[in-house]
């Protein structure tokens, strides 16, 4: 049986299709992005960057399986090279044909679209995402809403939004051409060995394909960090400098990126990215879309990763205290395949410390079914109304029998070193009538709770003041049961 890479393993080459043609990356560093690979090794320097962070979005490709033709907007600065191993990638060079402009290209030109210049590349590719998308729905123009949802992630530091959107309006009137029309032939990727190294030497990339080569990988690479979506993990090569020795990659494993029902439990595979989650049927009862619409641009959440939220161990991180709320337990697996679950408010020991031990990983998140449906409200405060880092975070799950409350789960995000419940706040809660009397107790309980941090996104004072506003807002809407989503409404959009 052949055996796992070591540090002698020269790996590769990392293999995909870009724009239509095959390319066999040899020389590169686990750490390369695939940002770094198009300028830097093959001079496509249309795709730009602005912040290598995620944030700009003027580094936008589009990126599809190789045997798909629905492409997905992505970030290239925080998207590791091996990640795309197998894949199709189509830059802003591989829009025009023959010389002429695609769609959205020449919506762009007529719209006035472009000042600088400098985002415009990041736009129209994101733009072309949304082009291919409603082409497969029939053709029809999108919305203003799926526009600017589309744009959300791309900046114009020119500020020149409105011809942009007049763009996404007009692009489908023009002659229509689709993008990834046909399935690119299949790269070697179905014959690797995938328990050795993409890529080798004293840098590896491992990109397994089944959970127990994963296994079998961190087995003899125990100091290994994983990585799936990466647009955490990236920011600490992109703007830290750091170097990782050994990336294990689970973004190729289809058994993690599952989302079915098991036991009374709705089961969330860790490999699961964010935009899987939003429309799923199963979470169809819940406001979980309109916090995924505001955790992260259509970029993010097309890389972003349930397990990785988790596993990061940020304090604010917004799937914890949602899941907290909703009473889920998070599974990890070690090495011999022996399964641990913890309940998500266990999961985290400090500040990002996890129960997380040398060769673990998460394999699954379980939510109850019944405390899925039960009410609830999920609040988020951030500087901007979309795609940014939450300054709070508050989830809330209550069953009432009566105007009593008979189970009652609150959860915060940038309260704390880890995500926590506010456990004295549900005491007060448990068993009372639900007056405003005993809400406005709950409040004043979080003051004696939590202690934030003062940082550059808010006040420790301003984190509690807000924790109460937002507790009164939520157990208020649950009594009187008439209070709008605030995701619709748009209430919070610059707390």
């Amino acid at each position: 049986m052949p055996r796992c890479g070591t540090a002698k393993s020269r790996g590769g080459p990392v293999e995909f299709y870009l724009n239509g043609e095959l390319q066999q990356c040899t020389g590169v560093d686990a750490n390369m992005t695939l940002l770094r690979y198009l300028r830097e090794r093959l001079g496509k320097v249309g795709t730009k960057e602005g912040c290598a962070s995620g944030d700009c979005g003027a580094c936008t490709v589009l990126i599809a399986d190789a045997d798909d033709t629905s492409p997905q907007a992505i970030n290239s600065c925080i998207c590791l090279l091996g990640s795309v191993q197998g894949r199709q990638v189509l830059t802003v060079e591989g829009l025009e044909q023959d010389g002429e402009l695609h769609p959205v290209q020449q919506a762009m030109v007529d719209c006035h679209g472009s000042q600088c210049g400098f985002c415009t590349p990041g736009f129209v590719m994101s733009l072309a995402g949304l082009y291919q998308r409603s082409l497969a729905q029939g053709g029809e123009t999108p919305g203003r809403h799926a526009i600017t949802d589309c744009i959300a992630g791309n900046l114009c530091r020119c500020t020149g939004y409105r011809p942009i959107v007049e763009a996404g309006q007009r692009m489908l009137t023009y002659p229509q051409r689709g993008i990834f029309n046909e399935p690119a032939t299949q790269t070697g990727a179905p014959d690797r060995d995938d328990r050795q190294p993409l890529v080798g030497g004293a840098q590896r990339y491992y990109q397994p394909r089944s959970r127990s080569n994963l296994r079998a990988i961190l087995a003899v690479e125990p100091g290994a960090t994983l990585v799936a979506g990466g647009t955490d993990l990236a920011l600490e090569i992109t703007q830290r400098y750091r170097e990782f020795e050994v990336l294990v990659d689970i973004s190729a494993i289809d058994s993690l990126a599952t989302i079915g029902e098991e036991d009374g439990y709705i089961r969330i595979g860790a490999g699961v990215r964010y935009h899987q989650l939003m429309g799923h049927p199963l979470l169809a009862s819940t406001p979980l879309d309109g916090l995924l619409a505001r955790l992260g641009s259509e970029q993010v959440r097309n890389r972003g990763t349930i397990g990785g939220n988790l596993a990061n161990g940020s304090p604010i991180a917004d799937m914890p205290p949602v899941l907290m709320a909703w009473g889920a337990d998070v599974e990890v697996v070690n090495t011999l395949g022996e399964r641990t679950r913890y309940p998500v408010e266990d999961f985290y020991l400090d500040y990002r410390q996890t129960r997380l031990q040398a060769g673990d990983y998460i394999e699954a998140v379980y939510i109850p079914m019944h405390l899925s449906r039960a009410p609830h409200r999920f609040y988020k405060l951030s500087k901007r109304f979309e795609d940014d880092i939450s300054s709070v975070m508050c989830a809330v799950s209550m069953t009432l029998d009566g105007g009593y409350v008979l189970g009652v789960r609150i959860a915060y995000g940038g309260m704390a070193a880890v995500p926590r419940r506010a456990s004295a706040a549900e005491q007060q809660l448990l068993g009372a009538q639900l007056t405003d009397a005993v809400i406005d107790n709950a409040c004043t309980s979080l003051d004696n709770e939590f202690q934030p941090l003062s940082d550059v996104r808010a006040s420790a004072v301003y984190r509690l003041d807000m924790a109460a506003a937002l507790l009164r807002r939520a157990l208020r809407a649950l009594r009187d049961g008439d209070a709008p989503d605030v995701f619709e409404l748009g209430e919070v959009s610059h707390a």
